[in-house]
Formats: structure tokens, sequence, C-alpha cells
């Protein structure tokens, strides 16, 4: 089910938002750049103009192809030659917008093929899009895009549909035919999102990503935690934005109402390019509600 009129104005304004953090992250992520500050300057922008993260900025890197956040305490920095998934969501009173892109660090240009693999997918998924359009062509048109560049789509992961305060609001969006059912509706808002890879084409799951969700409401027995439900509603949220003591301590107790993320890995140990858009279903074609935004 779409926005309504009312409500469409606040998915549009989330995914420009949405749109200028994506593009900030990627001119972020350089040699000697600490991915802690990365996330947290992508996520200080998204609030600064107004809305809330939808879920932690993603930043996997290389064979990693998407769940990985900074944790709290995370030293590392992007070397010359990482290959980085810069994944970002924004919302507006639970209108969401979920976008991303590739950066090879530094220029080194050895995986600008791959990029362009998951590019292409995407703009030929979008391509697909139209009220009463099958599923099963958006796959299609992706899979074949990427394996025309000769590397192979992920195969288990897939774009979503969006619902207000619903990521994955339950109908999924494969990169590969063969794997959906059903018809696009005119006016529901969903994400295409390819994967490319040079290796198997398939991910397992890989350490604690950093992330996690609250499955439903705790109820107002615990304070501590239900301030954070509050806060993050079914939202995915980060372990970093729970850095008050007593925060880190509920989360602790209430380890069994959470579902936490594994960082997916490609199972071969390929090199993962994404690319991802949020469009709404229109009568006669696509609305890319997080193209990107001129200055």
């Amino acid at each position: 089910m779409g926005p309504t009129a009312e409500e469409l104005p606040r998915w549009r304004a989330a995914a420009r938002i949405a749109s200028r953090a994506r593009d900030l992250g990627v001119g972020l992520v350089v040699p000697g750049a600490r991915r802690r500050d990365v996330a947290d300057q992508i996520e200080a922008f998204i609030r600064a103009e107004g809305a809330e993260p939808a879920f932690p900025t993603n930043l996997s890197r290389n064979d990693e192809a998407a769940h990985f956040t900074p944790g709290p305490d995370d030293p590392a920095t992007f070397g010359a030659g990482d290959l980085v998934k810069v994944d970002v969501g924004a919302h507006l009173d639970g209108a969401i917008a979920d976008t991303a892109d590739t950066v090879e660090v530094g220029g080194t240009r050895r995986y600008e093929n791959l990029i362009r693999a998951a590019r292409e997918g995407l703009r030929a998924g979008i391509a697909e899009v139209r009220a009463g359009a099958e599923i099963e062509a958006i796959g299609r048109a992706v899979a074949a895009a990427i394996r025309a560049r000769g590397f192979k789509p992920i195969v288990d992961l897939t774009g979503h549909s969006i619902e207000r305060y619903l990521l994955h609001a339950g109908t999924s969006i494969p990169n590969v035919p063969g794997h959906a059912s059903g018809r696009l509706s005119e006016g529901e808002i969903i994400a295409i999102e390819p994967f490319a890879t040079n290796g198997v084409g398939s991910i397992g799951n890989g350490p604690f990503g950093n992330i996690l969700r609250f499955r439903a409401d705790p109820g107002p027995a615990d304070p501590v935690l239900a301030r954070l439900y509050g806060r993050f509603r079914t939202l995915p949220f980060a372990t970093r934005w729970a850095d008050a003591p007593e925060e880190r301590e509920a989360l602790r107790r209430a380890r069994r109402t959470l579902q936490s993320y594994p960082v997916f890995v490609e199972r071969g140990h390929g090199w993962v390019a994404q690319a991802e858009h949020t469009v709404r279903v229109g009568a006669a074609g696509a609305e890319v509600l997080s193209a990107p935004v001129g200055p």
C-alpha cells in the first residue's frame, strides 16, 4: 500500500535528504578516513536536515555485501583500493527512503566495471517499473545487465517494498529471475537494490555488524528500554547510538526481544558492488525518489 496524497510530500522530502546524505558519504570515503567518523557525519547531516536515520549508515567493504556499521570504539580507517558500499536511509515521521552507491577508495579504478554493473542493473530494473508490471521482470532485467558485464548478481539479496516505519514491508524485489511472483501496484514505494560480484553470487553470515532492531514493543516495565523503543520503534539502530551506560545495560537485559544483524559476506569472498534507489510506482513508469539532487 502506497502513501496517501497527504503523506507523499514527506516521502519525497525524506528521499531528497537520503540522496544528499548518500552523495556526501561517497565524498567522505577517502584513504585514511575513520569509518566511525564517516558514519557519524552522514547521520549528523540527516538529522541536521530535519529527518532521522532510517537505519545505521552501512559502510560494508570489499567482500562484505551489507549490514556493517562501525561500533562505538571502531578505530579502523579506509585504505586506497577498498570497495565501499555507502548505504543510507532517512525517514520523516516514518516515511522512509533507502539508497546506496559504491565507491572505490582513492580512485584506483580496479573495480570500475563491477561498480558499473551494479549501477546498470539498477537502471535496468527501474526501467521495468510501472503499475501492473511483473516483479519477475525487474529481476530478469537486473540480472541481464549485471551478467552482460561479466559479473554475477547476488541471488539471496533483494530489494523490498517500503511502508511507514517498515523498511522491509513484506514484498521482495529479487535481482534474478525465478524468485518472485506478483505485480506492482500504482503508488507503492519500493527499493530496487542490485548487488554485483566477481564471486559465486551468494552470501553467508559473517560477524555481528553492530546493528540491532526491536522485534516488538518491550512495554513500560523497563523505563530505559521503553525510552529506547520510543526512539527507534522497530527500525534498525546502531549500538553506538545507545552510548549511555544505562542504555547499553538495558540492551543487554533485552537480548531476547532484539534482532541482531550479522554482516553479509560473499560466500566465495568475491568483492561486491551495490547500487540502490527508492522509487514510487507510477501508472506508466517509476518516480525515482532518491535520484541525485542538484546543488
